[in-house]
């Protein structure tokens, strides 16, 4: 495959991680981590760009990607969990989302009053246009990597190296409560987690491998050599890109303006953008949000729309199309701090499963092990991040649990997955090791 196609499908693959949430929260990061900003733009970023890459890479191990990986815990894991994310990162949450946040950033600004309607009737003209990018799967490439991600790319660039030079001078801002010696790294990294990149990588590798594969590699070897090119190209985009997000909102200087709390990523943004450009700063920001969301809602409603169309082959792909494009629309109008609040509890109990799995396939790739060394870890992971999330939202208390190693941090499933991996590995010693060749 030559380097071209490599960085069409690296474009592709960035464009469609970059949406919504990749937009709103590393200024909101920034702007909170003041003196700690780089200890916390780290963390953000490992979830938020190494995560995928790794993420995106995992899934070209085994011929089968995720869904025949997976299998090595259960078959019924590996359905039940896979529907799980795609649901998660498709209509439920990670779709409705796109189409909230271009709302609120692209029309919202030229209007003096919005309301149920005016979201409504956005988005379905919204939703119109990723049904007509989504329809036809194959064209996906064409339409996003040589065409729509330039656009991206260019006007977010623009927007970028006009606010450093503005505020290359200013000095980071004071640090948020909750932000101290120990804290900046983990709040950066689950803070990442709201991105729901991690996950999405799962959904997105399945589109990498077909493109790939459209293009005549076929060969196991190079399937993963050109799949880490590509996902290389996506996540240095990502990277430097989040980095300078965050930096900005670090040194904006807002002169005393009443900033909004809950909406913090999205009034930064609106603020550096105008401050920036003046009221061509609107346009601007309204074209990178439009275009971001729009390419991230076309990767997942084909991501989604060809999974299931693969286990319900009796139900087309456009079929399959509509009605997550309709699931969506009516979702997205609950407004973008429902959205973001519901996913919520979802995502810290999924994002520690995906990234267990992710880990070991990855280890199991390099070191063959029993398959209870996979079982193990998956099914503690589980139980602990469910427990976990139940007490931190006071659903139930389990005071025991802030006693596990880390759970300050958010990492307690990791002392957890260690555990299980090593403790699977001595049961099953006897066990057929599995491997993936």
């Amino acid at each position: 495959m030559s380097f071209k196609h490599s960085i069409i499908i690296g474009f592709m693959l960035f464009a469609m991680f970059f949406g919504a949430g990749n937009l709103i929260f590393p200024p909101g990061l920034g702007f909170q981590s003041g003196d700690y900003f780089w200890m916390a733009i780290i963390g953000f970023v490992i979830t938020g760009v190494g995560l995928p890459l790794v993420g995106v890479i995992a899934g070209s191990i085994s011929k089968g990607g995720y869904r025949e990986s997976l299998k090595v815990v259960h078959p019924a894991f590996a359905i039940i969990f896979m529907v799980v994310i795609y649901l998660a990162i498709g209509p439920f949450f990670a779709i409705p989302r796109t189409a909230t946040t271009a709302y609120e950033m692209s029309l919202m600004p030229f209007m003096d009053g919005t309301g149920w309607a005016s979201l409504l009737i956005f988005s379905i003209v919204f939703f119109a246009i990723v049904f007509l990018l989504s329809y036809n799967p194959s064209r996906m490439v064409d339409n996003i990597g040589r065409f729509l991600t330039p656009v991206l790319l260019v006007t977010i660039v623009a927007l970028i190296i006009r606010a450093i030079m503005m505020y290359i001078s200013n000095d980071p801002g004071a640090p948020a409560e909750g932000f101290d010696t120990t804290a900046p790294f983990s709040v950066g990294f689950t803070e990442g987690y709201l991105t729901m990149d991690a996950i999405a990588a799962i959904a997105f590798s399945v589109i990498v491998l077909n493109s790939i594969r459209d293009l005549g590699v076929t060969s196991r070897k190079e399937l993963l050599i050109e799949t880490v090119k590509a996902s290389s190209i996506a996540a240095l985009l990502l990277g430097v890109i989040y980095v300078s997000l965050g930096w900005i909102g670090n040194r904006v200087n807002l002169g005393g303006e009443q900033v909004d709390d809950q909406n913090l990523g999205t009034f930064l943004l609106t603020f550096v953008a105008n401050d920036s450009y003046g009221q061509f700063g609107a346009i601007l920001l309204g074209i990178i949000v439009a275009v971001a969301c729009l390419t991230t809602a076309t990767g997942l409603i084909v991501a989604v729309s060809e999974y299931f169309n693969s286990i319900l082959p009796k139900i087309s792909y456009e079929a399959f199309v509509i009605i997550f494009t309709l699931i969506s629309l009516v979702l997205a109008n609950q407004g973008l701090n429902q959205v973001i609040q519901t996913s919520l509890p979802v995502l810290y109990i999924i994002y520690p499963i995906a990234m267990t799995s992710v880990v070991l396939l990855f280890l199991t790739y390099f070191v063959p092990s029993p398959r209870l060394s996979f079982q193990l870890p998956v099914a503690l992971v589980i139980i602990t991040s469910v427990l976990a999330v139940i007490h931190r939202n006071g659903w139930m208390n389990l005071g025991w649990i802030e006693s596990m190693p880390l759970f300050e941090s958010s990492f307690e499933w990791i002392p957890v997955l260690i555990i299980g991996y090593i403790a699977g590995y001595l049961i099953g010693m006897k066990q057929e090791k599995v491997k993936y060749s």
